[in-house]
């Protein structure tokens, strides 16, 4: 069990954001554990070809066989949305003996042996395969996630903070906490992590003092459960599961009910039945396949007749549906 102590102060340096890197290194996961998530299969035989023309080697090593990762490849967010680029300057930072200490935790809690490869380029100049490392996450970022699946990936991250913020305004920090995961539980002022795995477990209990710190609260596309990092003297963290995740799987096309799309048309009936989570103007017009000047003028013409609402998030704006097109949608179905 992780235990994370919350003083008078420490709920209000609390947040949520998501971590594009982290999300790139989580990815890696399902090359391992592919029935594991499902949702991702059809984004993950998407890149094949891409993932090969790079260092699949040194790739496929940064997750470890039960998907444990060395931590400082997934430093914590030290800003809101930060930029992937932002982040990989972040690791390539991290002093050597660091990159050799965090690979063989994650090996030794993994309890599986350390790739030759890998444990050969820590003996023999980790400074360099941390620069490896860097330039194989920059480039499977740019070739095989950047093109088609950041941007949808973006869009699922993006309601979920939209999601946890109305969550904390409405039900307060133990609301908040209670709807991450069944991992995670709240009773005064100490947040409890209950993580099954064995291989977790025999690290033994963790007592953390957020002690003005804040605590991170991090959501991704590829965890089955809340977790935290493995080395206890990291400032606190914890990554859980996104809300609407398997949203990456759709693939098949939207139905309209007959009764919506006479009323309002189909191409925003589909607009309304996608807004059951808010999502920006690019990510809508990803989803459908159009240009955002043609999604844009449909989400003008909903919002004005109150069927949307609008929710500034860093340099986006996400619609949603309101509690009129809630309505609307039900009554048309």
């Amino acid at each position: 069990m992780f235990e994370f102590a919350f003083g008078v102060d420490d709920l209000a340096t609390t947040w949520i954001t998501y971590s594009p890197l982290q999300e790139a290194v989580f990815s890696l996961r399902t090359r391992r554990h592919a029935a594991k998530y499902p949702w991702q299969r059809r984004w993950t035989e998407s890149w094949e070809a891409e993932y090969r023309t790079l260092d699949t080697a040194l790739l496929d090593a940064l997750v470890t066989p039960r998907a444990w990762a060395p931590d400082f490849l997934t430093p914590r967010p030290t800003c809101q949305r930060p930029s992937v680029e932002s982040e990989l300057a972040t690791i390539a930072g991290t002093p050597p003996e660091t990159v050799a200490k965090d690979f063989a935790a994650a090996y030794r809690g993994d309890g599986a042996p350390m790739p030759e490869s890998v444990a050969e380029a820590l003996a023999d100049d980790p400074a360099e395969l941390l620069a490896r490392c860097v330039a194989q996450l920059r480039a499977y970022w740019e070739r095989c996630l950047l093109p088609q699946w950041w941007p949808r990936a973006r869009t699922v991250l993006e309601a979920d903070l939209a999601y946890r913020g109305r969550m904390f305004a409405e039900r307060g920090a133990e609301g908040l906490f209670a709807e991450l995961d069944h991992r995670l539980s709240w009773q005064a002022g100490v947040l409890r992590l209950d993580d099954p795995d064995p291989r977790v477990q025999a690290l033994g209990g963790r007592y953390t003092p957020v002690a003005g710190r804040g605590l991170v609260l991090v959501p991704t596309l590829f965890a089955l459960g809340a977790h935290t990092v493995i080395d206890a003297d990291e400032p606190p963290a914890i990554s859980y599961p996104a809300r609407g995740r398997a949203l990456m799987g759709e693939s098949s096309p939207l139905r309209v009910p007959d009764a919506l799309a006479e009323l309002i048309g189909p191409p925003r009936a589909r607009l309304l039945l996608l807004l059951d989570q808010p999502a920006s103007t690019t990510a809508l017009a990803h989803r459908l396949s159009v240009t955002p000047g043609a999604v844009s003028r449909h989400l003008s013409a909903l919002a004005t007749a109150g069927l949307l609402t609008r929710t500034r998030a860093g340099r986006s704006v996400l619609y949603a549906r309101s509690a009129l097109g809630d309505a609307l949608v039900a009554g048309g179905s």
